[in-house]
């Protein structure tokens, strides 16, 4: 648990804020090696950030990737491409798809996001080609941030590769959009071991940080009706098209 008097300075932000962040979705997803209900360190990071989500009234949800059965893959849904179960066309629709907000969580193995979170970036990927209401990609008018974990190295290193792969298929990310925890160089305890991780003000102050930046971002993109629709509506590009761009396509 964090400090009291951290608790106590968040929850006094939260109770100060004149924002109204009620019709916004967020969703987490951990990916985690460990099925529930076994401890996630992950998860214990994740709570600082949803806690100030949920605090101001935001519908938070929160996906562990490996308690579904989520084949790896590019495409939508993969049962069309050999593998007999897929529950993330699901996962998608229900959870994803309605979000605002979409946090990608993660444990560090050498030096590296695990390989739940690579196969839920590729996943997420297959739907990137969709076209939202307004004719752009799938993910245009959401935000995106990435919290890590681990007892080794690589923090900075997985949050540059996940913000990079998250703004490359659409996402919207704000200042700051991370969180991370190591702890010490080599194998030690992890977060939640000895509230280790709880206890490092820099982590809670920058995921508190990241949390803020979501949520007005969030707010700002929610209000404005996305990201504007000009200048890069699909089919105004159909690059099977040799006569394309075309500007009687334009919209």
């Amino acid at each position: 648990m964090l400090p009291e008097s951290v608790q106590a300075f968040i929850d006094a932000e939260i109770a100060a804020s004149t924002a109204d962040f009620s019709d916004l979705r967020a969703v987490y997803v951990n990916g985690t090696l460990k099925r529930s209900p076994e401890q996630s360190h992950t998860d214990g990071l994740i709570a600082v950030s949803r806690h100030v989500l949920e605090g101001v009234g935001a519908r938070v949800d929160e996906i562990r990737a490996v308690d579904h059965d989520i084949p790896p893959g590019v495409y939508p849904d993969m049962r069309e491409h050999g593998w007999e179960a897929d529950a993330f066309p699901d996962l998608y629709r229900s959870l994803i798809e309605p979000a605002d907000i979409v946090v990608l969580a993660t444990p560090t193995w050498l030096g590296d996001q695990s390989s739940v979170t690579r196969k839920v970036v590729e996943r997420l990927y297959g739907y990137s080609g969709e076209a939202n209401e307004r004719g752009q990609w799938a993910y245009y008018g959401k935000v995106g941030g990435v919290i890590v974990t681990g007892n080794e190295d690589g923090g900075k290193h997985c949050a540059a590769q996940l913000l990079y792969a998250l703004s490359h298929i659409g996402f919207t990310i704000p200042p700051q959009a991370d969180a991370y925890w190591n702890g010490e160089a080599g194998p030690g305890p992890s977060y939640l071991d000895d509230n280790r991780g709880a206890h490092n003000h820099w982590t809670t102050r920058n995921a508190v940080f990241a949390a803020w930046n979501m949520l007005h971002t969030a707010r700002r993109l929610k209000d404005a009706g996305g990201i504007p629709a000009h200048g890069n509506v699909v089919a105004n590009w159909d690059l099977a098209n040799p006569d394309h761009p075309n500007p009687e396509y334009r919209r």
